[in-house]
């Protein structure tokens, strides 16, 4: 069976994905920063036919279009939407590659029967696009670089086996050569592929690239190339549609647990955690109501799961009946398989579980925990970090011992290099029990520490009578007695 492949090209993909979103009634074009200046990245056909140029910077734009409407490109939006319609382009073919950033090609070999035949499904193809507001240009022949011509510069159709009849007077650039190359050729009087192919293969091999033959080639048939299909994405989403509308909340717990189960177990089987679930319900009205839960871990545990929920679920508004709930997860990490102890795994679990609870009221950025650095300055050795992005360190990288609680210096009355047998602090006497020192500490003259810029330090470890046991430590350069921060 002759191949066929369809070339389908956008030549305004980003600008028609933009206005498709936030439709505007003027000339418009999206700007890129290069080169120092804002340039126009695509543009509407009325900015067009006001004389505006791709790459052209918007001061110049401007001067020729004072009413233009701009907004800045997203390439990684327009990726994603190219990706969409690829997804939808497969109802015609099962296998469908990306072409470039603004291009598809289509494998249709076998399937056109299915729409009464080549021209139908093109027709078919280009009145679809257009009802969804895309420009699109088709070109249909028996290999993807024929195919890819056609649909740049002479749109239609190339019958089997008369690809150089079709592509013959088209330009260089058709066979998708870099512009250097076909500069070189055009000196040479060798504009059209009907004229580089009539010229012997020796003469073009020694005196230019091999991807000149190489496209020529590819363009013809004489060399394969393959397509590339979608690789599928993994969905993690499941679903149930139920035949009487139901509203109590045991009965939406009882129907949100058996998607939570099969959810988890497609989870387990590609090894992988939520960390952001989504449980949609839609009523018999048509309208819908979602609840989110952001999770302190990867999980995939259906018990759990459904025991975070239950709290949003209560709140939603059943209305007249729920007959379809939905449960996605939106976020994935990897989870592999562990072996735990049950009373750790417990203990763990209950923790996780509660920054979870928590965090859906305040955030989960806004629960933070205390992480040591490796820094001998006592000021610069934690920071603070969310505590669901984040494990706990296992010990503190530091062999002598640190205060529980760390607090900038507080001056006590006390003379002499050896800790005071009685002094006061924060409005209370204190009688020395027992003291342990002195470990001196230096600052970290290379750098800009504003709270310690010079001097040393002699730490101490004093327990009270009274039960505090307190981090003192003295200045020898400038003799004074402070408070840095309590033990347990």
């Amino acid at each position: 069976m002759q191949r066929r492949i369809v070339s389908l090209w956008f030549p305004r993909l980003a600008a028609e994905r933009s206005l498709r979103a936030r439709p505007v009634d003027a000339p418009f074009a999206l700007s890129v920063f290069d080169r120092n200046s804002e340039r126009i990245h695509d543009l509407s056909p009325s900015a067009e036919n006001a004389g505006l140029q791709r790459g052209m910077t918007l001061v110049h734009a401007r001067s020729f279009c004072p009413d233009l409407l701009t907004r800045p490109a997203d390439p990684v939006a327009d990726q994603r939407f190219l990706g969409l319609i690829a997804r939808w382009a497969t109802r015609y073919c099962p296998w469908v590659g990306l072409d470039g950033r603004d291009g598809l090609f289509l494998d249709i070999t076998g399937s056109d029967h299915l729409m009464g035949g080549e021209a139908p499904l093109l027709d078919d193809i280009r009145t679809r696009l257009a009802r969804a507001g895309l420009t699109a240009r088709l070109g249909l022949a028996d290999t993807p670089g024929a195919a890819w011509a056609l649909a740049r510069f002479a749109e239609g159709i190339a019958p089997p086996g008369e690809l150089l009849s079709r592509i013959g007077p088209l330009p260089l650039t058709a066979l998708r050569l870099p512009d250097p190359a076909c500069t070189a050729l055009e000196r040479l009087g060798i504009a059209t592929v009907s004229q580089l192919h009539n010229l012997p293969r020796a003469t073009v091999a020694r005196r230019f690239d091999r991807d000149v033959l190489f496209r020529l080639d590819q363009a013809l048939g004489d060399s394969p190339e393959q397509i590339s299909p979608l690789k599928e994405e993994q969905s993690f989403a499941v679903r149930i549609t139920l035949p009487d509308p139901i509203g109590l909340i045991d009965d939406v717990m009882a129907a949100s647990r058996r998607l939570a189960e099969h959810l988890c177990d497609r989870l387990e089987a590609a090894q992988k955690g939520a960390r952001l679930l989504r449980l949609t319900f839609r009523r018999v009205d048509r309208e819908d109501h979602a609840v989110e839960l952001k999770l302190a871990r990867p999980m995939r545990d259906a018990e759990r799961i459904l025991a975070l929920f239950e709290r949003g679920v209560e709140k939603v508004d059943a209305g007249y009946g729920i007959d379809m709930i939905r449960l996605e997860a939106l976020e994935l990490e990897a989870l592999g398989l562990r072996q735990l102890d049950r009373a750790e795994g417990r203990e763990k679990d209950s923790l996780a579980d509660l920054i979870t609870q928590l965090g859906n009221r305040v955030g989960l950025e806004n629960i933070l925990r205390f992480e040591p650095v490796e820094s001998h300055i006592p000021e610069r050795s934690f920071k603070l970090v969310p505590a669901a992005y984040s494990t706990p360190a296992t010990a503190w990288p530091y062999a002598r011992p640190r205060p529980l609680r760390l607090f900038p210096p507080e001056p006590i009355l006390a003379r002499g290099s050896e800790p005071p047998s009685r002094f006061r602090w924060r409005g209370r006497a204190l009688t020395t029990f027992e003291t342990e020192g002195p470990e001196r500490i230096a600052p970290a003259w290379w750098e800009d520490n504003e709270s310690w810029a010079h001097g040393l330090r002699d730490y101490w470890r004093v327990a009270t009578v009274q039960g505090q046991r307190l981090w003192l430590f003295h200045t020898p350069q400038h003799p004074a007695w402070f408070v840095q921060g309590e033990f347990g």
